[in-house]
């Protein structure tokens, strides 16, 4: 059997909540899943020491240069994090095809998929729609105390 997580994290990826607040977030995120065919296996929040990947498990397979809008695999992406998994805080980097600036957190990629030291992860939800929706994403971030966005990941 495969998961499924609706992971959401900070739009600064260094950014980190209080305990408090991170809790109060998990139960507003667990209200989103109410009511009548609606159900969640597990809502949790998670912090990190060090900036770390979250990814989308299968779903993300390329980015889309800015700069020249060549379509790169994500392979690239994970050689990078591999590379400096001891240094995550520097996101920067020079594209492959172009050898244009660009942040790894910012990158176009046809899956969200980004880099956090917070997350609220949400395992294996179902509800008539799956995802969150802006006022959602704007809900769970004013309880947390800053912006967030998510990561739909299949594994």
């Amino acid at each position: 059997m495969s998961d499924n997580w609706i992971r959401l994290i900070p739009t600064s990826p260094s950014w980190q909540p209080d305990p408090a607040a991170a809790e109060s977030a998990v139960e507003c995120v667990l209200g989103l899943f109410t009511g009548s065919g609606a159900s969640v296996g597990d809502v949790e929040a998670r912090f990190q020491d060090e900036i770390t990947l979250i990814d989308s498990g299968v779903n993300t397979a390329s980015f889309t240069c800015a700069a020249c809008s060549t379509v790169t695999e994500v392979d690239w992406v994970f050689t990078i994090v591999d590379e400096r998994s001891d240094r995550l805080s520097d996101l920067d980097v020079h594209l492959p095809c172009c050898g244009a600036g660009a942040n790894l957190d910012n990158l176009d990629y046809d899956w969200p998929m980004g880099f956090a030291r917070f997350e609220i992860a949400v395992l294996n939800a179902s509800r008539a729609r799956y995802e969150l929706d802006g006022s959602e994403l704007r809900e769970v971030g004013e309880v947390l105390g800053h912006p967030v966005r998510q990561v739909l990941a299949h594994y």
